[in-house]
């Protein structure tokens, strides 16, 4: 007779690429969140709730992974046949929305929006399939006043969450200038727009790349290319040296000044339509913050900025921490990046095969979570709550009212609810929840009317440092009315607040 098999245990473990997020972690980036919405909230933004699901079709096909299934989302079939995925990000599903409802929002629509998204990508070292954003976008606003607006907002927002001034700088670039760069360089044809595609694209991926192989790295790719370490050969763009340091000369164009920066700019664009008007652009962007004061400690014009540039029709920003910490081997670099974006004007004409002005940014809230970690601003451990312990099992009606007129005082408390039989067991629960304070009330103390109440907080401070003296100084268990007990609870959290390091 065979034997019978059981059934395989399923592996406790998240899938490749996922992780869980515990309560720290979810309290931290609410609490920050809600600090962004604060401030999305007072530039007259309103939120938009959108469902995780998309068409495949109303998504497009904007992920880089397309080596990918369904160019790097996580899509199924229906049995009708249409194909749905989960949103790569919260962009393409605003474009579906103001195309849906263009007959029901007002024009411009500002909105923000706050949520998972998936990606369908290969998983590794601090990335992960699934994450956190924070976008705000206006849809239907050519104005570059809307951009200029998104960059004050952008700003405001991480001074609010806890990054000082001096700490970040939010730094602005124009993809129209980098067109008019192309022009001149003569990879871009305005007369024929798919000219020169080919050597387009590998310019736009070579100095996509500045930061990691430098100048000499583009330089050898707008050239005729560039063999790494491995050995293996990149194809370059095939520019002339005349041209290829046009390009460069875009990439290095800061100067001190705004206005010394388009000044420089206007150099290299000169005789390009396209570019003079990124320009004028960036001047009147930079004319608009000024007016706010919104200066150079905060917002900067700087065409080094060439993230998205292959995505986005105009102005392009990118928010950047400029404070250091250690990476994994010990080394001192800058923190970089934690929000990014720009005017998208093609987008939603998609649907409506018609141009809609748009323009907007999303900040990477896990990024944004480490680095206000790192700069001691999120990261402790987080209290929890005040502990009932259970002394006796046929009394527990008398617990559950206790911790009842604690919630109804707007205290975070709960009753114990595992087996009560061993105290120690209790308080190493209160213990492992952070919790601050122990209520304690045997048969004794309710025949007299009273409660212990044990100060964990001091207690641990006690047990780390405090000598004989001192203990005996500061007792942290001490014996209140019952009929005190909500009053002493709240006082002892108050002192804790208030001594909290």
């Amino acid at each position: 007779m065979a034997k019978i098999q059981k059934p395989r245990r399923p592996k406790a473990e998240t899938p490749k690429g996922f992780r869980d997020y515990f309560g720290a972690d979810v309290t931290e980036r609410k609490a920050m969140l809600d600090k962004i919405a604060e401030v999305y909230h007072r530039y007259g933004f309103d939120p938009l709730e959108s469902s995780a699901v998309e068409t495949l079709d109303a998504l497009g096909k904007y992920l880089p992974d397309v080596d990918r299934p369904n160019a790097g989302v996580f899509a199924w079939q229906e049995e009708d046949g249409d194909w749905l995925a989960l949103r790569y990000d919260l962009t393409a599903p605003l474009a579906r929305v103001a195309a849906q409802f263009r007959n029901d929002l007002p024009t411009p629509y500002r909105r923000y929006a706050m949520g998972p998204v998936w990606r369908n990508e290969k998983p590794g070292p601090g990335r992960f399939r699934q994450f956190y954003q924070c976008d705000a976008d206006t849809v239907g606003a050519a104005s570059v006043a809307a951009d200029a607006e998104i960059c004050a907002m952008l700003s405001d927002a991480l001074e609010t969450v806890g990054i000082p001034r001096g700490d970040y700088i939010v730094r602005v670039n124009n993809r129209k200038v980098l067109n008019g760069v192309m022009e001149v360089a003569g990879v871009l044809d305005p007369a024929d727009p798919e000219k020169f595609a080919h050597e387009r694209g590998i310019v736009l991926r070579a100095i996509d790349k500045l930061d990691r192989l430098g100048p000499e790295g583009v330089r050898a790719l707008l050239g005729k290319g560039r063999k790494d370490e491995s050995g293996d050969f990149t194809e370059g763009a095939g520019l002339s040296q005349d041209q290829a340091e046009v390009v460069m000369g875009f990439m290095a164009a800061r100067r001190d000044t705004g206005a010394d920066t388009c000044s420089r700019l206007r150099e290299l664009v000169a005789g390009s339509r396209i570019g003079e008007e990124g320009v004028a652009e960036l001047e009147t962007i930079a004319d608009l913050l000024s007016a706010q004061g919104y200066g150079p400690d905060r917002i900067v014009l700087d065409p080094s900025v060439v993230r998205g540039l292959g995505y986005y029709t105009g102005p392009v920003f990118e928010a950047e921490l400029t404070f250091e910490i250690l990476d994994e081997k010990g080394r001192p670099r800058q923190f970089g990046s934690v929000a990014g974006g720009g005017r998208y004007d093609d987008l939603v004409k998609r649907f409506t095969g018609q141009a809609v002005p748009a323009t907007g940014v999303s900040i990477g809230v896990d990024r944004l979570l480490a680095a206000l970690r790192a700069k001691g601003r999120a990261g402790d451990r987080l209290q929890g709550p005040v502990i009932v312990t259970v002394m006796d099992r046929d009394r527990m009606a008398d617990y559950q009212a206790m911790v009842g007129e604690l919630r109804s005082a707007g205290i975070r408390a709960e009753v114990y609810l595992g087996n009560p039989k061993n105290f120690g067991n209790q308080l190493k629960y209160a213990d492992k929840r952070n919790s601050p304070i122990a209520i304690i009330q045997g048969a004794d103390e309710a025949a007299r009317g009273v409660v212990q109440i044990k100060d964990l907080v001091l207690g641990a401070k006690i047990a780390e440092r405090a000598s004989l003296e001192e203990w005996k100084s500061q007792p942290a268990q001490f014996e209140a009315a019952r009929a005190d007990m909500v009053t002493e609870v709240g006082r002892l959290l108050a002192q804790d607040k208030d001594t909290a390091p």
